[in-house]
Protein backbone atom coordinates (compact mmCIF):
# COMPACT_ATOMS: atom_id res chain seq x y z
CA UNK A 1 0.00 0.00 0.00
CA UNK A 2 1.17 3.87 -0.93
CA UNK A 3 -1.31 6.25 -0.37
CA UNK A 4 1.73 9.09 -0.67
CA UNK A 5 2.24 8.50 -4.59
CA UNK A 6 -1.76 8.90 -5.19
CA UNK A 7 -2.86 10.98 -2.58
CA UNK A 8 -6.59 11.49 -2.26
CA UNK A 9 -8.12 14.75 -3.92
CA UNK A 10 -10.18 17.21 -1.78
CA UNK A 11 -13.91 16.72 -3.28
CA UNK A 12 -15.09 19.40 -5.43
CA UNK A 13 -18.25 21.35 -3.70
CA UNK A 14 -20.43 19.67 -5.92
CA UNK A 15 -18.83 16.14 -4.81
CA UNK A 16 -19.30 17.23 -1.23
CA UNK A 17 -22.76 18.53 -2.22
CA UNK A 18 -23.69 15.26 -4.00
CA UNK A 19 -22.06 13.07 -1.08
CA UNK A 20 -24.34 14.79 1.82
CA UNK A 21 -27.46 14.16 -0.16
CA UNK A 22 -26.27 10.59 -0.88
CA UNK A 23 -25.32 10.38 2.38
CA UNK A 24 -28.80 11.33 4.33
CA UNK A 25 -30.51 8.71 1.30
CA UNK A 26 -28.36 5.77 2.08
CA UNK A 27 -28.43 6.07 6.19
CA UNK A 28 -32.53 5.25 6.04
CA UNK A 29 -31.09 2.12 4.82
CA UNK A 30 -29.49 1.66 7.65
CA UNK A 31 -32.38 1.54 10.46
CA UNK A 32 -33.01 -2.20 8.66
CA UNK A 33 -31.77 -5.27 10.60
CA UNK A 34 -30.83 -7.42 7.45
CA UNK A 35 -27.45 -8.09 7.15
CA UNK A 36 -27.69 -7.48 3.29
CA UNK A 37 -29.22 -4.45 1.10
CA UNK A 38 -29.55 -4.55 -2.54
CA UNK A 39 -29.24 -1.67 -4.59
CA UNK A 40 -30.50 -0.90 -8.49
CA UNK A 41 -27.40 0.82 -10.69
CA UNK A 42 -27.72 1.70 -13.89
CA UNK A 43 -24.75 2.01 -16.71
CA UNK A 44 -24.28 4.63 -19.20
CA UNK A 45 -26.58 2.48 -21.35
CA UNK A 46 -29.58 2.51 -19.01
CA UNK A 47 -29.30 -1.26 -17.96
CA UNK A 48 -29.98 -1.71 -14.24
CA UNK A 49 -27.92 -4.15 -12.24
CA UNK A 50 -28.55 -5.33 -9.02
CA UNK A 51 -25.75 -5.53 -6.73
CA UNK A 52 -26.07 -7.38 -3.25
CA UNK A 53 -24.00 -5.67 -0.49
CA UNK A 54 -23.24 -6.18 3.26
CA UNK A 55 -24.87 -3.48 5.68
CA UNK A 56 -21.42 -3.00 7.15
CA UNK A 57 -20.06 -1.76 4.29
CA UNK A 58 -23.54 0.35 3.63
CA UNK A 59 -22.65 1.77 6.87
CA UNK A 60 -18.92 2.55 5.80
CA UNK A 61 -20.11 4.16 2.62
CA UNK A 62 -22.38 6.63 5.06
CA UNK A 63 -19.40 6.96 7.15
CA UNK A 64 -17.36 8.07 4.05
CA UNK A 65 -19.69 10.05 2.48
CA UNK A 66 -20.18 11.82 5.72
CA UNK A 67 -16.93 13.02 5.32
CA UNK A 68 -16.85 13.85 1.49
CA UNK A 69 -19.76 15.70 2.30
CA UNK A 70 -17.66 18.30 4.93
CA UNK A 71 -15.03 18.24 2.31
CA UNK A 72 -12.77 16.15 3.25
CA UNK A 73 -10.48 13.31 1.26
CA UNK A 74 -11.45 9.62 1.64
CA UNK A 75 -9.13 6.90 1.80
CA UNK A 76 -9.46 3.28 3.09
CA UNK A 77 -7.03 1.33 4.79
CA UNK A 78 -7.60 -2.54 5.79
CA UNK A 79 -6.97 -2.79 9.26
CA UNK A 80 -3.96 -5.58 8.68
CA UNK A 81 -2.23 -3.17 6.38
CA UNK A 82 1.47 -2.63 6.48
CA UNK A 83 2.25 1.18 6.58
CA UNK A 84 5.86 3.02 5.70
CA UNK A 85 6.91 5.15 8.27
CA UNK A 86 5.64 7.96 6.42
CA UNK A 87 2.02 6.79 6.02
CA UNK A 88 2.28 5.61 9.45
CA UNK A 89 3.27 9.32 10.37
CA UNK A 90 0.56 10.76 8.55
CA UNK A 91 -2.11 8.60 9.83
CA UNK A 92 -0.75 10.03 13.41
CA UNK A 93 -0.54 13.58 11.83
CA UNK A 94 2.91 13.74 13.14
CA UNK A 95 6.02 14.28 11.39
CA UNK A 96 8.21 11.23 10.23
CA UNK A 97 11.07 11.66 12.55
CA UNK A 98 8.85 12.17 15.40
CA UNK A 99 7.57 9.01 14.18
CA UNK A 100 11.01 7.15 14.24
CA UNK A 101 11.10 8.27 17.55
CA UNK A 102 8.18 6.30 18.85
CA UNK A 103 9.32 3.48 16.86
CA UNK A 104 13.23 3.41 18.43
CA UNK A 105 11.19 3.70 22.12
CA UNK A 106 9.03 0.76 21.34
CA UNK A 107 5.86 2.98 22.03
CA UNK A 108 4.46 1.01 18.58
CA UNK A 109 5.78 -2.21 17.38
CA UNK A 110 7.26 -2.13 13.93
CA UNK A 111 9.21 -4.79 11.58
CA UNK A 112 12.71 -4.35 9.07
CA UNK A 113 12.16 -5.01 5.52
CA UNK A 114 15.87 -4.43 4.68
CA UNK A 115 16.65 -1.04 5.76
CA UNK A 116 12.84 -0.30 5.83
CA UNK A 117 10.65 -0.06 8.78
CA UNK A 118 6.78 -1.07 8.25
CA UNK A 119 4.27 -0.61 10.13
CA UNK A 120 0.77 -2.35 11.14
CA UNK A 121 -2.28 -0.33 10.60
CA UNK A 122 -3.70 -1.63 13.74
CA UNK A 123 -0.79 -1.59 15.84
CA UNK A 124 -0.94 2.85 14.84
CA UNK A 125 -4.58 2.81 15.59
CA UNK A 126 -3.60 1.10 19.08
CA UNK A 127 -1.07 3.72 19.88
CA UNK A 128 -3.56 6.45 18.77
CA UNK A 129 -6.57 5.65 20.62
CA UNK A 130 -4.08 4.99 24.04
CA UNK A 131 -2.53 8.72 23.34
CA UNK A 132 -6.37 10.14 22.79
CA UNK A 133 -7.62 8.08 25.83
CA UNK A 134 -4.59 9.80 27.74
CA UNK A 135 -5.38 12.83 26.98
CA UNK A 136 -9.36 12.72 27.74
CA UNK A 137 -7.88 11.57 31.33
CA UNK A 138 -5.60 14.58 31.56
CA UNK A 139 -8.35 17.29 30.43
CA UNK A 140 -10.82 15.46 32.91
CA UNK A 141 -8.25 15.55 35.50
CA UNK A 142 -7.66 19.14 34.87
CA UNK A 143 -11.21 19.97 34.85
CA UNK A 144 -11.87 18.50 37.72
CA UNK A 145 -8.74 20.40 39.63
CA UNK A 146 -10.31 23.81 38.24
CA UNK A 147 -13.56 23.08 39.58
CA UNK A 148 -12.18 21.57 42.84
CA UNK A 149 -10.36 25.41 43.32
CA UNK A 150 -13.55 27.64 41.96
CA UNK A 151 -12.52 28.32 39.20
CA UNK A 152 -14.74 28.30 36.84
Amino acid sequence: MNTTKHPTPLPSEQEAELARVSGRDLSVVLSSRAETQQFDFKDDRGETRTVTLPTSFVRLMVEALAEIGQGNAVSLIPIHAELTSQEAADVLNVSRPYLIQLLDKGEIPYRKVNTHRRIRYDDVLAYKNRVDADRRAALEELSALHQEMGLE
